[in-house]
């Protein structure tokens, strides 16, 4: 089997040719979003990772998915406006619906397990709440200033308009290392989600629905950071 991911690629440069790569760098919880521009050879010291273990495993699967991934609707592909359009429907309109019915599942699990779970619970909902802050005045900004900034750019392909947008899109980004950022620390705090002996059904279905949101939130900033973000550089 030719191998075609190796350790010397960047991380976010896999992520966009084997898009299927992003669920295996969760499994060894390898930033691909915000540490994207890295070589997979510092995430894999970083983290003590099996070198041959990790490479095989995105080989392998790259080869299963190969014709998938060649035929399918490719989002490189797409024009700015349609990268950003896709973005905002699918990955903007998840977290607008996903992130207050989780912050009321939050809420309810810290009341009802407070007197067990009540310290991590409580540093868990402060860290969520922020979060949400984070992200609901990031996609407004996204909305309504940086992706209308963008598609002015692809239209009118000035000098003066690249700068405008690239201002604003490096404000962006350190807003995605800001989630980030509080997404690890959620993580590390709830030892991967892990349930506690004692944990009820609403327990466990929020702590799925926080993983959905990091999952779909490292997507985003994936897609952005290293796609489209990429062709304003």
């Amino acid at each position: 089997m030719e191998k075609i991911i190796n350790k010397d690629m960047r991380i976010g440069q896999i992520a966009t040719i084997f898009p299927g790569a992003t669920n295996i760098f969760m499994n060894y919880e390898i930033d691909f979003c915000c540490g994207g521009d890295r070589a997979l050879s510092i995430a894999i010291d970083e983290k003590d990772v099996d070198e041959k273990e990790l490479l095989d495993r995105l080989n392998s699967e790259y080869e299963k998915m190969k014709d998938e991934i060649e035929s399918s609707d490719n989002f490189k592909e797409k024009t700015m406006a349609e990268q950003i359009d896709y973005v905002v429907n699918k990955h903007h309109t998840f977290m607008k619906e996903e992130m207050p019915i989780t912050e009321g599942l939050l809420s309810k699990i810290l009341k009802v397990h407070y007197v067990s779970h009540g310290r991590e619970l409580s540093k868990l909902h402060k860290l969520f709440n922020s979060l949400k802050a984070e992200i609901e005045e990031h996609l407004i900004k996204e909305e309504e200033l940086l992706f209308p900034m963008i598609k002015k750019y692809e239209n009118d392909p000035t000098q003066e308009n690249r700068k405008k947008a690239l201002k604003v899109l490096e404000e962006t980004e350190s807003e995605h290392e800001a989630a980030g950022d509080i997404l690890k620390e959620m993580r590390k705090l709830t030892d991967g989600y892990k349930l506690p002996s004692d944990g009820c059904r609403t327990y466990e279905i929020t702590f799925e629905k926080i993983e959905a949101i990091e999952k779909d939130l490292f997507e985003h900033i994936h897609l952005e950071n290293n796609i489209l973000f990429e062709r304003l550089k």
